[in-house]
């Protein structure tokens, strides 16, 4: 996930949006490159969510077959009115089956792998993120931030997402 909506919480209070982490048993989680996230919530003590994100990496295949975890998934998408992934997070979701017939996508290297999890999705190779209401997807890393500045810009106005990708200094021109 990007900073985009950390920022916009702490930088527009008023905004009435909070970000918070969570993992399974509440424990951190350490990420594909060695960064440490240390969740503020377990499954069973983050308060009701609006919104859903996913995020990506490595630990997303284990997530795959692991069916209490699915089932979770499962469950959220009953309560939880907007679901988002980042990257691989995607996967995670075709594999619980909230994607079928839906259009969806995810980081190139595993646009097949998506595919093969629920062939009856339409895979968008070429967008960096999908939004289709209540389900929002996006390609890898960077697709991420153009994604979490979809959502600000959809829970509260695109002036907003403008301030607040220019807070995280986001100009997605490559320099090379």
């Amino acid at each position: 996930m990007s900073a985009a909506p950390a920022y916009w919480a702490r930088t527009f209070p008023d905004d009435g949006w909070q970000v918070t982490t969570l993992s399974q048993d509440g424990r951190p989680v350490t990420a594909a490159k060695g960064l440490v996230v240390h969740p503020e919530h377990s499954y069973e003590t983050v308060p009701p969510l609006q919104v859903l994100i996913y995020p990506g990496g490595r630990g997303t295949r284990d997530h795959l077959r692991d069916e209490a975890q699915l089932d979770w998934v499962r469950r959220q998408r009953e309560v939880v009115p907007l679901m988002a992934s980042v990257c691989t997070g995607s996967l995670v979701y075709a594999r619980a089956g909230l994607l079928t017939g839906r259009p969806a996508t995810t980081h190139w290297a595993s646009l097949d792998l998506l595919r093969d999890l629920d062939p009856m999705l339409e895979i968008r190779r070429d967008d960096r993120f999908v939004d289709d209401g209540d389900i929002i997807a996006s390609a890898g890393v960077s697709a991420g931030i153009d994604m979490a500045l979809r959502l600000v810009a959809r829970l509260h106005r695109t002036e907003r997402a403008r301030q607040v990708r220019r807070g995280i200094q986001y100009y997605p021109q490559p320099p090379v």
